[in-house]
């Protein structure tokens, strides 16, 4: 085994749950962050035989990574391996002037910003610290760090949320000129408060979705952004002295490529395996100070799982999957009628979905897997 090329690290403290959220989050948790990054350089060191000698990326996801004590972070950031590509995640309230030199002084060569909207009334639905301010605020000092490598989250269908809300959001986040946008669909994931809260409403939005959808690809695309996959935009390379801006993490998971998860929560797929740890910080804690790996839920993944979900996932994306041996992943007679109705598309030796298929998504993709 060569060893997996990327690296996730989980950090889930945050200042407050908001509640469509469903990841494994910790509220303040202050007294924990410097066990924490302990617990994870522990984890690392008994999972290096996992890592390849040299990795493309490491990504640091959350919870707020940006919230976790600045000593903490800044100790876990100046352990961890080097990679071609090193995120952050932040929320915007948590970016200051010092703390984006912390992360550029660390190696950190790309930082995702959780803007989610410019609207401030839906800014409170979706219960959001940050104002549209502190979003300025933090790119530009994130800019001001020599950040080169930009991306800002949005989110549509939002309870309340109109096309020309939509319209505007883009138009706030293409005046800044970040080098990637990722706009999601809000999925407010049943048995969270916010489910319970506008579930009515948000099914009435559902009906608004395809067009919020097409709103976003237009105008993104309209602005000279690469739409490269289903909720990804970048800036094309002949914008930005040729560099690929792609999330090459992201990418990684698309391309179905090994991964390793660190910290409490964190998922990892690796050859024929994937396990998750689980979600208890207190027992994440506990064992790992012990010395030993924390408990973790396995699951096996047989090749033919592995094919369908690198057929599933590669179709989100604007270049063609490969086929070679993926040719019992997929129904024959259903991509005949995909291609007949001009959603599919098969090359020599690949598979890719149209313009009209990428917009209908992942239900092309279920009438094309076997």
């Amino acid at each position: 085994m060569t060893g997996a090329r990327h690296l996730y690290v989980h950090l889930p403290f945050c200042s407050h749950r908001c509640g469509y959220c469903d990841f494994v989050t910790v509220v303040g948790g202050r007294g924990d962050h410097h066990g924490y990054v302990d617990a994870l350089l522990t984890e690392l060191a008994l999972e290096r035989e996992s890592l390849a000698s040299t990795l493309e990326t490491v990504f640091l996801g959350g919870g707020t990574p940006t919230f976790t004590d600045p000593a903490a972070l800044a100790r876990l950031l100046a352990a961890l391996p080097a990679a071609e590509e090193v995120t952050v995640e932040a929320n915007p309230e948590t970016v200051t002037p010092g703390l984006a030199a912390l992360l550029r002084r660390h190696g950190v060569n790309r930082v995702s910003l959780g803007a989610q909207t410019f609207d401030t009334s839906l800014l409170a639905v979706l219960e959001r610290v940050a104002t549209p301010d502190d979003v300025r605020r933090a790119f530009y000092a994130l800019r001001d760090a020599g950040f080169d490598n930009i991306s800002l989250d949005l989110i549509y269908g939002i309870p309340g949320q109109s096309a020309s809300d939509v319209a505007r959001d883009l138009a706030e986040a293409l005046a800044l000129r970040p080098e990637h946008i990722s706009a999601y669909e809000l999925e407010a994931k049943p048995g969270t408060r916010f489910a319970h809260a506008h579930g009515a409403e948000l099914a009435r939005l559902a009906d608004s979705m395809e067009g919020f959808f097409e709103l976003v690809v237009e105008t993104l695309t309209a602005a000279g952004y690469r739409w490269y996959e289903t909720a990804n935009f970048c800036r094309s390379a002949s914008d930005v002295d040729g560099r690929d801006l792609r999330a090459r993490h992201n990418l990684a998971y698309w391309r179905g490529r090994d991964y390793l998860g660190l910290g409490v929560g964190a998922v990892s797929t690796i050859e024929n395996r994937r396990w998750r740890n689980a979600p208890s910080l207190g027992g994440y804690l506990a064992a790992l100070g012990r010395g030993e790996r924390p408990r973790c839920e396995y699951e096996a993944l047989p090749v033919e799982t592995r094919h369908a979900e690198r057929l599933m996932l590669g179709l989100r994306l604007d270049e063609p999957v490969a086929t070679r041996g993926l040719e019992e992943a997929f129904d024959p007679v259903g991509l005949a009628r995909l291609e007949e109705l001009g959603l599919a598309e098969r090359r020599p030796g690949a598979l890719t979905l149209t313009r009209r298929g990428r917009f209908l998504g992942d239900g092309v993709t279920a009438r094309l897997l076997a």
